[in-house]
């Protein structure tokens, strides 16, 4: 179970970052939802760093951390994933 919400979380997300992220993001949805888990690891580690941890209730602090750490990651990771690539459209 711990798997499926996971990934659940990462393509929340990597969706919600896709969305505040101006402009046209060109990562397919499996790699927006692994940007996104990616996001959800590092805000975790970064909110744990500033002494938020585990608090009753919804954790926002947490949540924020995790959703700039994704906004980070899908902006970066789109990028690389254009010069990987080769800046090459579908079309």
């Amino acid at each position: 179970m711990g798997w499926l919400w996971a990934i659940i979380v990462g393509l929340v997300l990597g969706l919600l970052a896709k969305a505040i992220i101006p402009g046209k993001q060109h990562s397919p949805l499996w790699l927006t939802t692994i940007f996104g888990m990616l996001g959800a690891v590092v805000g975790n580690a970064v909110a744990r760093g500033f002494g938020i941890e585990e608090t009753p209730g919804i954790d926002w602090g947490r949540h924020i951390f995790q959703l700039v750490a994704a906004i980070v990651i899908v902006f970066f990771g789109d990028m690389a994933y254009m010069s990987v690539r080769g800046g090459k459209r579908k079309g």
